[in-house]
């Protein structure tokens, strides 16, 4: 085949690009020949063509191959190349085209800096930047630790008094300290606090409840400490004869008459709650409602009347020892509360030995487990309404899942009007109040909205109109 006289020189840029290298090889004379059209000389040409072909073809498929990889790695996340592939890049790239190796360098390179992306800072909306302003590329660059500010924490009890106005009132079987919280021109509702405990303590976390706030700002509440169990309290005699549960719920109508209270909702825990329940059976028409968590209407059994016979003892012997602080932080949480949350225990834990008289406290505890049996129960169906003797006001009874008292509650929904009374278990707690306030607190707001307490009115609609009415007048 006659070959022009002329000699051409490929300088392809792109050295990945196989096909062009074939084209320009096959079309590029042998250098050095000696410019004659001879046919012995073609059939040199051409064996050479061939090889190259074969050349170019066995070296592209491997370059491709190589590309494809790199092209996988970047997929994956950076690609970095070492100094054997650029080794190979160089050796490949002085086969395929004869450029010299500094050319090479500056083509690879190019092909590594286009495929190497490194990632960038992450990009924010609007919205994003707005409110967190310029980010640097490095989130951490400006960040720069300039001092630190040491702050005690402010006591849970002293979040209570600081609002609360204390008054002592007087009574046929002592003194009674009462803490008011709120307007007292609004309605009135009335706590009493558990065993080991007192209104501060028992009432301040769930009181300075987010929810449990905005929901107060409508009420006023009239926190109830038993006879020597607020704090700092001084040391009964031994003489000292400690009012029963029954003489403590009859105390309650002293407190109505000092503030001038015509009704109160009921809210109470444990020993509260069976006092408050007392009361309400002695004064029906003084209680409007009743909230009431743990509470027990039998009288104390041989297994509780003996561990709290022994915890009595140890009190006014020894103080508050360790069989004791056991004892009440079962009564309180259950079993293992130390696994639900540590820091809460460690709290009641300090309640328990520094904010209770152990000898007031030892009366009160055997007060409470000389407690007599409610002797209520529902009326039977198809008996008159009247026939029975139990509660007539509506009744919350709530009860968490982990508490010990469970099957006290059980008992004592049994024995109300099932048409007043709502029976909760909150799940994953033991004190319902210090480890689910929300839920608490969004039941007790739905319990006096199903009342006639409308949030925002200061007078119960429900008096007047009638439960039906006034959830048309609430909805």
């Amino acid at each position: 085949m006659p070959q022009s006289d002329k000699i051409y020189l490929s300088l392809d840029s792109d050295g990945g690009s196989c096909s062009r290298n074939i084209y320009n090889s096959t079309t590029t004379p042998a250098v050095g020949g000696n410019g004659n059209n001879g046919v012995g000389n073609s059939n040199g040409s051409l064996l050479d063509s061939v090889k190259k072909v074969i050349e170019h073809a066995i070296v592209g498929e491997k370059h491709e191959n190589e590309l494809l990889l790199s092209g996988q790695r970047m997929d994956q996340g950076v690609r970095i190349i070492g100094s054997r592939s650029q080794s190979q890049l160089d050796n490949i790239s002085k086969r395929d085209t004869g450029v010299s190796s500094a050319s090479v360098r500056n083509q690879s390179s190019t092909v590594t800096n286009n495929l190497i992306r490194m990632p960038s800072a992450p990009s924010h909306t609007a919205e994003e930047t707005r409110l967190l302003g310029a980010m640097p590329g490095d989130p951490m660059d400006d960040i720069e630790l300039r001092s630190v500010q040491l702050h005690n924490p402010v006591a849970r009890t002293g979040s209570l008094t600081s609002i609360t106005d204390l008054r002592r009132i007087q009574t046929d079987k002592g003194d009674l300290l009462v803490a008011v919280q709120g307007d007292t021109t609004k309605p009135a509702i009335l706590t009493y606090h558990d065993l080991g405990l007192n209104y501060a303590t028992s009432f301040a976390g769930f009181f300075n409840y987010p929810s449990m706030r905005g929901l107060l700002e409508n009420f006023c509440v009239y926190h109830v400490n038993a006879p020597g169990q607020e704090e700092n309290a001084s040391t009964f005699p031994e003489d000292f004869t400690y009012p029963t549960l029954d003489e403590l719920a009859a105390q309650l109508l002293f407190v109505l008459s000092h503030f001038g209270l015509k009704s109160v909702i009921g809210f109470g825990i444990g020993a509260g709650a069976n006092i408050l329940t007392r009361f309400a059976l002695q004064q029906p028409d003084k209680v409007d409602a009743l909230c009431l968590i743990n509470c027990s209407s039998t009288a104390a059994g041989w297994i509780e009347w003996g561990y709290q016979l022994m915890n009595a003892r140890n009190l006014r012997s020894k103080g508050m020892t360790q069989g004791v602080l056991d004892y009440l932080m079962w009564h309180h949480f259950g079993r293992n509360p130390e696994e639900r949350n540590l820091d809460l225990v460690q709290v009641y834990k300090s309640y328990f030995e520094r904010s209770i008289n152990p000898v007031n406290l030892a009366m009160f505890i055997d007060a409470y487990i000389k407690r007599t049996d409610l002797n209520i129960a529902r009326t039977p169906s198809g008996s008159p309404t009247n026939s029975g003797v139990t509660l007539k006001m509506p009744v919350l009874n709530v009860t968490g899942a982990l508490s010990p008292h469970i099957d006290d509650t059980v008992t004592f929904n049994g024995r109300l009007e099932p048409t007043k009374t709502n029976w909760m278990k909150i799940s994953d707690c033991g004190l319902v109040m210090e480890e689910q306030p929300g839920k608490l607190a969004e039941a007790f707001r739905l319990f006096l909205q199903g009342e006639g307490y409308a949030v925002g009115a200061l007078n119960r609609v429900g008096a007047k109109f009638g439960r039906s009415a006034s959830q048309e007048i609430l909805g």
